[in-house]
């Protein structure tokens, strides 16, 4: 057993433990004041992006830190206004470090405390916690736990990190709808039976003579101010005879031979109140007891006003204890205590920017879909992305709030055309207001519409009219059409994908054109009465790099075919960077270049006659399509798959990548298909591509005026003429003829 070195304060030591029976009922039970807790809504902010982005349904203990100060004013954390109000232990946003291996190191600001957080993943699970027997786990290692204030006592670890004698629990339920956070601390303390009991407490001021209070403030603020020891809050106090004081840290006490010395044991006291100490001392004094066997402790409260020894508010007591007989047994699992009263709730919805938590919220579904579902969902992939919608009207909008939902907030509208009456009751971004006065401008109006409904979206409008082959252009109007162009030319380029939802086949072509050019990740969707079809374009046809084209001569050299040059060249423009086929476009099945299909038609030809329900599935399919792609490692060049090439749902989450897919509301059916690259397409084949990188605009506005260029170009004239040429001869057999009736 150690020696008992105190020093008695102002009364005669204890009577010897076989009458402490009697005694101590005559003494007051020594009054701990419990911590009071607080957590900075930069807490709850960082928990809750741990738990979406890193925990999900993860209820593992997570360890954390928190603070507690020992002043009563002037701090940069949580100044304490009155002196009769406790400061209180705090949580903010560096209590839970990216890294949990991360040290918070203590100052004289600051002193931290190790905790253990317990987030559950529903509402139910928090209520059914059982506290009780998480204290007894915090107060003896249970199972596979690895601390316990108990066993870190028995251990000697407190003797080197005395911090975990204050540690703490917080259990927690966070709903990231409502922004609302349940919580109940606790701060577990090693139940004392018989409780201490208090021979006396007063004001530090009153107890040490003049040359002893100096010598004590001054080495209290050499210890607070060293950056050794400032973050630890329990160690003891050696005043030697000539009124010298020094302050030891607690694995110095076996080193600690001071026979004739006066002995405190102080640790820094959150509490203010001018006769109790606060909570941390219950678990020191059990500490002492146990580790020490000493029964007879003085202790200092240490407090500061300003950052400063202040003896006026720290207090000198002496306390009574007496160790519990069931301690001394090896498989003891002592009684604890520390849960405060009652629950709290935390609601950062009202605190927080509105459109913060509309950002918060519409993150929350893809956020939560990696829990379980998804976990390779790249979300930053989403928000970074930029779309540059080719239409405004039914197909348009509903594709801008099915990219909103993705998490897509770059969105760039183009159209021409004016909001009609006709249009509010199918296309979802217009409303009554904007058939007003002639109409609002469809880019302007949707683009408004989508920041009304998400405020963070990045929406932009262009009023453009596309320029169409089979749209003869007039000679006075043909540099503005050649602006209109380049303005569309230099849209694709800036954008990362391009939806085509025009309601005109021509309209599609120079886009088409563009994007070929541009290798531009490029969905076409359109809708006929009751069918769809929503298509993805592959890549355009490689440029042919001088190597490419010394390759290909030397191999029709050695072959002695002049000819191979030119079959080798359109094999090559038919294939992607990866060697593969190259899907086919919008127009790579047609025969004939596009035309005008409007002039000379019919009302009903005129509007986009559809069912109501074709265009939101359409619309769904071309920006799931796009997640896919983005989602692939060869993005634009991924190759097409059909229904039966699925693959396992762990290989490929989000399921196959199709080419064409193509609907049938009469049948309640649809198929995937797959198409590639034609050479004699109009708008993506080698011929085409290479005539308007040659030509630039110049060859646009050929198109644009002349309905057989494209066809000349593209062998198509030649194809047709091969077609009507080619007659064919019926046998006819009149024995055929005569079957009977």
């Amino acid at each position: 057993m150690a020696e008992n070195r105190t020093w008695t304060v102002s009364s005669p030591p204890p009577p010897p433990p076989s009458s402490s029976s009697d005694s101590s009922s005559e003494r007051q039970i020594l009054r701990f004041i419990p911590f009071q807790s607080s957590a900075d809504e930069g807490f709850w902010r960082r928990l809750s992006s741990l738990k979406l982005d890193t925990l999900g349904l993860d209820q593992s203990p997570i360890p954390i830190t928190g603070e507690f100060f020992s002043f009563l004013s002037a701090c940069f954390y949580a100044p304490c206004s009155h002196p009769q109000v406790p400061n209180p232990l705090k949580l903010m946003a560096e209590s839970l470090p990216d890294d949990p291996l991360q040290l918070v190191i203590g100052n004289r600001n600051k002193c931290p405390v190790p905790g253990t957080l317990y987030n559950t993943n529903t509402l139910e699970s928090f209520r059914a916690l059982d506290k009780d027997a998480l204290l007894k786990m915090e107060a003896r290692k249970v199972k596979s736990l690895d601390f316990s204030i108990f066993d870190d006592i028995i251990s000697g670890k407190a003797d080197e990190d005395c911090a975990v004698l204050s540690r703490f629990l917080l259990i927690s339920f966070a709903d990231l709808k409502k922004w609302t956070f349940r919580h109940w601390f606790a701060f577990p303390a090693l139940s004392l039976e018989p409780p201490a009991t208090l021979v006396n407490i007063q004001p530090a001021s009153k107890v040490f003579s003049s040359e002893e209070a100096k010598s004590l403030s001054r080495a209290c603020n050499e210890w607070r101010n060293s950056n050794m020891t400032a973050g630890v809050p329990f160690f003891f106090i050696v005043i030697a005879s000539n009124a010298q004081v020094t302050i030891r840290p607690l694995k110095d006490w076996e080193a600690f031979h001071g026979d004739g010395e006066k002995l405190l044991f102080g640790f820094y006291d959150p509490c203010n109140l001018p006769s109790n100490p606060g909570w941390p001392l219950r678990n020191f004094l059990a500490f002492i007891c146990l580790r020490w066997k000493i029964e007879n402790i003085q202790f200092l409260c240490y407090r500061e006003r300003r950052g400063l020894a202040d003896l006026e508010l720290s207090l000198v007591g002496e306390a009574v204890v007496l160790l519990p007989q069931d301690w001394r047994s090896p498989c003891c699992v002592p009684k604890a205590v520390g849960w405060e009263l009652k629950p709290k709730l935390m609601n950062l919805a009202a605190s927080m920017d509105p459109k913060r938590l509309a950002v918060s919220a519409a993150d929350l579904n893809l956020k939560l879909m990696r829990w379980r579902t998804l976990p390779s969902l790249d979300i930053n992939i989403l928000s970074s992305v930029k779309c540059l919608l080719l239409g405004a009207g039914t197909l348009g909008c509903q594709v801008a709030r099915m990219l909103m939902a993705w998490g897509i907030r770059r969105i760039t509208l183009l159209d021409s055309g004016r909001v009609a009456m006709s249009n509010p009751v199918r296309q979802s971004l217009y409303t009554f207001e904007d058939c007003l006065d002639g109409g609002e401008l469809k880019a302007v109006a949707a683009a408004k519409s989508l920041k009304r409904i998400f405020p963070a979206v990045e929406a932009e409008s262009i009023n453009l009219a596309i320029p169409m082959p089979g749209h003869p252009v007039p000679a006075q109007e043909a540099d503005n059409v050649l602006k209109d162009c380049e303005l569309l030319q230099s849209l694709i380029a800036s954008h990362d994908v391009v939806f085509l939802l025009t309601d005109t086949r021509e309209s599609r072509w120079l886009p088409t054109l563009i994007c070929a050019n541009e290798s531009k990740v490029a969905i076409t969707a359109a809708l006929g009465f009751d069918s769809y079809l929503v298509m993805r374009h592959g890549s355009g046809p490689r440029p042919v790099s001088s190597d490419m084209l010394d390759a290909t001569c030397n191999a029709s050299d050695k072959t002695g075919d002049v000819n191979a040059i030119a079959t080798q060249m359109h094999k090559l423009s038919t294939k992607n960077e990866d060697r593969g086929q190259r899907l086919g476009c919008y127009f790579c099945n047609d025969v004939v270049a596009p035309i005008d299909s409007t002039s000379n038609r019919t009302l009903d030809q005129q509007c986009t006659v559809t069912r109501p329900g074709l265009a939101p599935i359409a619309s769904s399919l071309a920006v799931e399509l796009l997640v896919g792609i983005l989602h692939h490692p060869k993005r634009i060049n991924a190759p097409g798959e059909i229904s039966s090439s699925i693959v396992g749902s762990s290989d490929r989450p989000l399921g196959i990548l199709p080419h064409q897919i193509r609907g049938s509301l009469p049948q309640f059916s649809q198929l995937t298909l797959l198409g590639y690259s034609s050479k004699s397409c109009t708008a993506c084949s080698d011929a085409v591509v290479s005539e308007f990188r040659r030509k630039g605009m110049e060859f646009v506005l050929q198109a644009i005026n002349q309905p057989s260029y494209l066809e000349d170009l593209t062998g198509l004239t030649e194809l047709m003429e091969s077609v009507n040429s080619f007659r064919v001869d019926w046998d006819e057999d009149d024995s055929d003829a005569n079957v009977d009736d």
